[in-house]
């Protein structure tokens, strides 16, 4: 334990000052928190420094921590439930690896959020699940070391296997552009061809209203109205609705933040995603696999459920306000969740 330590402090230090250098104080607070942690643990004399950030916070916020406490004040007794398990992260993109921003197109990933993705999924099996279309995402993150979900599950870039239990029509074993063995899978390919007719619709009716966005998911459809003036919000959801039901039971309406999603009326989430990763990685039904998930939107709900339901895993929300979720930890935002992969991937690289 006394090399560990010696070694986590070292590592921490020098990591310390490179992000001093660039100016992510936000990490130094989760860091401090964490060593604070780990000094009681091991019977250290903490120190006199007290980190600024949730003294701040208004009392429902730190009501609700007590339910859901920070996954980065939590690091040291979360990780000790890990001895003798395979750690696979799974992350959202939009509100967690990337600020929710007024252009979609624009919600672009830091450069140190990248890294240390790309750190974490050098220690443990890593993807992302978002509600964009998987080559979306991909020009985004820009790395080659994770798996990809896009459509909130129903285009998944996997590993090269073939999981029996699922229907074979939608699975295809094939080559990425670099020559790799991946699995794609896509339980909603039929309605593919009805979804471009809808998108060409939609785009058609709401190009009159100013600030509409209708965004081609591949699998669903977004339409983003952040930018729609308030006299306005009723006719756009109102031509939503009209083409939706033109085809009525094929297709089901969710809401995020500021958009109105069309979405196939499968039985498929994003936590039968999370689900379906795990059985092409080798871990369906293993105990010996502890699963974490990061996500802000109520479609990440889906995925925090199935950890709960497995009884083991960490559903972590990203949220700076209270609400109600099934997730067991929190991180206020991105900079908190760079601060926790940071963290994480340290971890995984220590003997």
């Amino acid at each position: 334990m006394g090399t560990k330590l010696f070694i986590y402090r070292m590592v921490t230090e020098n990591i310390r000052k490179l992000y001093m250098a660039i100016g992510l104080q936000k990490w130094l607070y989760g860091t401090q928190v964490g060593d604070s942690i780990l000094n009681q643990r091991l019977g250290v004399e903490p120190s006199d420094e007290k980190p600024n950030g949730l003294g701040l916070a208004d009392a429902t916020y730190i009501s609700w921590l007590e339910e859901h406490p920070s996954a980065l004040t939590s690091f040291v007794p979360m990780m000790s439930e890990t001895k003798g398990k395979q750690i696979v992260v799974f992350l959202d993109y939009d509100g967690t690896l990337s600020p929710i921003v007024n252009d979609p197109d624009r919600a672009f990933m830091s450069d140190p959020m990248r890294s240390a993705v790309r750190e974490v999924a050098r220690h443990f099996p890593t993807a992302i699940i978002s509600g964009r279309s998987r080559d979306k995402v991909y020009e985004f993150v820009k790395l080659d070391e994770v798996y990809y979900a896009g459509s909130h599950g129903m285009d998944i870039m996997g590993p090269p296997l073939h999981v029996k239990s699922y229907d074979g029509k939608y699975q295809i074993n094939t080559l990425d552009d670099k020559g790799n063995e991946i699995t794609i899978f896509q339980p909603a390919k039929e309605y593919l061809p009805t979804i471009k007719m809808m998108l060409k619709e939609l785009r058609k009716r709401t190009c009159g209203i100013p600030g509409t966005l209708v965004e081609d998911n591949r699998f669903c459809i977004s339409v983003h109205y952040r930018h729609v003036l308030d006299q306005d919000y009723g006719l756009l959801e109102e031509i939503i609705r009209d083409v939706v039901s033109e085809y009525p039971n094929f297709f089901h309406l969710t809401r995020g933040k500021k958009v109105i999603e069309i979405r196939p009326s499968i039985k498929w989430n994003k936590g039968d995603a999370l689900v379906y990763l795990l059985d092409t990685l080798g871990f369906s039904d293993s105990t010996n696999v502890l699963p974490f998930y990061l996500g802000d939107d109520k479609t990440d709900e889906d995925a925090f459920k199935v950890l709960r339901s497995r009884g083991h895993g960490y559903p972590i929300i990203v949220s700076s306000v209270p609400r109600e979720t099934s997730a067991s930890y929190s991180l206020r935002d991105p900079s908190e969740v760079l601060s926790f992969l940071i963290r994480l991937a340290r971890w995984g690289s220590m003997p």
